[in-house]
């Protein structure tokens, strides 16, 4: 009674899911991957460039006045009759030159945070991809075990009748009623699977995470395995490479910095005295100009340059090593796409129909009183087996294909 009552409630629960999902919206993949802007790990970096242009905007900025006032030489009398009572300022003018170079190297650092973006947007993508192809290939899985349901309920209904005759034993009934009740755990797993999908996706959608909506269930199989491996488009499509070029471009903006570092700093300096004593009034003007050429102040910039070199050569190392993996990588994954097609054509053309003809020899054998009924499950078993491994063999391929398509970023 207990088991009777467990399969009723799976059945209303996967009658309640497919209730709710057939009252939502139809998702295509593209629209999926449309809302993926939506996600606050991609918002993240259009705060983070935001900003890094707000403080380009004030990387020409010179140095603040310098205001001063107070007693000039005046001596410890109540009542002086020399020295003055002296107002000054002072401003020091930063070289156009260093101005220049600050505010490209701010201006460079948005530049990287953006392809930094496109490199974590790329990875979303291939999540969502993923996520949706397992979801589509569990509603077959989930269509396949409703079909294989069918051929279980007929064959236990023929079953019944044939005991009630004496020409069934009951304990192959009993066997088929528990490969019946073992598919109902298999549904239910499906079913908690494809919901576990669906929260993934909202997830990364960023909206309600329990939001029911369906998919397109079609898919396309590319021919990847053909396709010839050019490092020159790897270099310009991928935005990890592109990362690190910009990257490449930071460090020369910054040798450019530091190379400014020579040049002079101008500055200016006025006063005016009030003088005690019937003294003339007195004042002050004199100029300022930094020498950054001398010995002792030019070693600074001069080994940040000389570090800033070895640090591009690290860049272009690693760019060189990001190229090679990508290359096994895509070799790779072409030989395993070749391969589970292969496999996918076998179970196609051969297995599954092989296991179709295995099924109908022993359903006619037992129609006809000379087959048993366990035959006909071992074979309504065997086929199902092939018909998931099948399914399973094409989520493979679809995974292979969204692995491809992340390392090549052609999404």
């Amino acid at each position: 009674m207990k088991t009777k009552y467990q399969t009723s409630g799976i059945l209303l629960a996967l009658i309640a899911y497919a209730s709710i999902t057939n009252a939502q919206t139809r998702l295509p993949l593209d629209s999926v991957i449309a809302r993926l802007s939506g996600n606050p790990s991609l918002q993240v970096f259009d705060s983070r460039a935001s900003a890094q242009h707000a403080y380009a905007a004030g990387a020409k900025s010179m140095d603040a006045p310098k205001l001063s006032a107070g007693q000039y030489q005046t001596p410890y009398q109540l009542n002086p009759n020399t020295g003055s009572f002296m107002i000054q300022a002072e401003q020091m003018f930063t070289n156009p030159a260093k101005l220049k170079a600050k505010e490209a190297y701010m201006q460079g650092l948005s530049k990287v945070t953006n392809e930094d973006k496109n490199y974590l947007k790329n990875q979303l993508v291939a999540q969502a991809k993923q996520g949706y192809y397992e979801r589509l290939v569990l509603e077959k899985k989930l269509a396949q075990l409703q079909n294989t349901k069918s051929l279980l309920d007929y064959m236990l209904k023929d079953a019944n009748i044939r005991l009630t005759y004496g020409k069934e034993n009951l304990s192959n009934i009993y066997k088929a009623k528990a490969e019946l009740f073992e598919l109902e755990n298999n549904r239910e797993q499906l079913a908690n699977e494809i919901i576990q999908r669906n929260i993934m996706l909202n997830t990364l959608m960023n909206r309600n995470k329990l939001t029911a909506f369906e998919i397109d269930t079609t898919y396309v199989i590319k021919d990847y395995e053909a396709a010839v491996t050019d490092t020159g488009y790897l270099a310009d499509k991928r935005s990890d490479i592109k990362s690190i070029c910009r990257n490449i471009e930071l460090q020369r903006l910054s040798a450019g910095m530091e190379y400014s570092k020579r040049k002079p700093d101008f500055g200016i300096q006025a006063g005016h005295m009030f003088s005690y004593g019937n003294m003339p009034n007195q004042y002050i003007l004199m100029a300022s100009v930094t020498i950054p050429i001398a010995p002792w102040a030019s070693k600074e910039y001069q080994a940040n340059r000389k570090g800033i070199q070895f640090e591009v050569e690290e860049l272009r190392q690693k760019k060189a090593d990001i190229i090679n993996q990508a290359e096994g990588q895509l070799a790779g994954l072409k030989s395993n796409i070749a391969s589970t097609k292969k496999q996918l054509l076998n179970y196609q053309h051969n297995i599954i129909p092989a296991l179709q003809n295995s099924y109908k020899t022993a359903l006619l054998a037992y129609d006809q009183n000379t087959g048993d009924l366990l035959s006909v499950l071992t074979s309504i078993r065997d086929l199902q087996a092939a018909r998931i491994t099948y399914l399973d063999s094409l989520q493979l391929l679809l995974n292979l294909q969204v692995a491809y398509e992340r390392e090549n970023e052609s999404n």
